[in-house]
């Protein structure tokens, strides 16, 4: 049996497995834990959702606002960039007051 280096194995193993080798290492697991990754990472974006339709709703729009804000900033000087933000915002808030009214 391969764990962590939780201590609390140890007496669980001796109970429930008496007979099994038990070995405890740092990075014995790490095949079985990297196994759990696309599973984890699902499960911390849709952290906040109630479902995974609410979690897709909302993805399907804020990708198509983030667009609108992201700037590549390397590629703009300064000014350029605080010209391209206030006209992002600005779009922004045509398109809230749109939805509202």
């Amino acid at each position: 049996m391969v764990t962590d280096k939780l201590r609390s194995y140890a007496a669980a193993k001796a109970e429930v497995m008496p007979g099994v080798e038990h070995r405890s290492h740092k990075g014995l697991n790490n095949r079985a834990e990297n196994s759990h990754l696309p599973l984890r990472r699902r499960e911390r974006r849709m952290m906040r959702f109630k479902s995974a339709r609410q979690c897709q709703r909302f993805v399907s729009v804020h990708g198509q606002v983030a667009n609108l804000f992201h700037l590549h900033r390397k590629h703009l000087t300064a000014a350029d960039h605080r010209q391209l933000r206030a006209s992002a915002v600005n779009t922004g808030r045509e398109i809230a007051l749109s939805t509202v009214l």
